[in-house]
């Protein structure tokens, strides 16, 4: 929803050139979304699911600093003052979500290592 928000601000200002970063962000997080709703990630388990969401959060992070940055700095109407405060919110945002994800991503990968050897000695 504030990947949307942040679209929209970005339309409406004069920052036009930096909406793409949002709508695809926002693209990315309503596919995977639906993936996790619809149990693709059950289904096909060749994709390291927790992987994408992890690269996902990082670089939505980096993208939404640096545009925020950019907007507030460069662009002085209200939209594009308004998109750089809630892309900074955004930033925090994905941080969070990069923690929790870096969590589940470390959980996973563990999972796939209980096969080795060394896994079933400790056992």
């Amino acid at each position: 929803v504030l990947s949307f928000i942040i679209f929209i601000c970005y339309i409406a200002s004069l920052a036009a050139s930096f909406m793409m970063a949002p709508l695809l962000e926002f693209l990315l997080a309503l596919f995977l979304f639906f993936a996790y709703a619809s149990k693709l990630n059950e289904k096909f388990k060749g994709v390291h699911w927790p992987l994408a969401d992890f690269l996902r959060c990082v670089t939505a992070a980096i993208i939404y600093f640096a545009i925020s940055i950019a907007a507030v700095s460069k662009y002085g109407d209200g939209a594009s003052k308004a998109a750089g405060v809630f892309g900074f919110a955004a930033t925090i945002v994905f941080a969070i979500d990069f923690y929790i994800t870096f969590n589940d991503l470390v959980t996973f990968l563990k999972q796939g290592s209980s096969d080795s050897p060394e896994g079933h000695k400790t056992e």
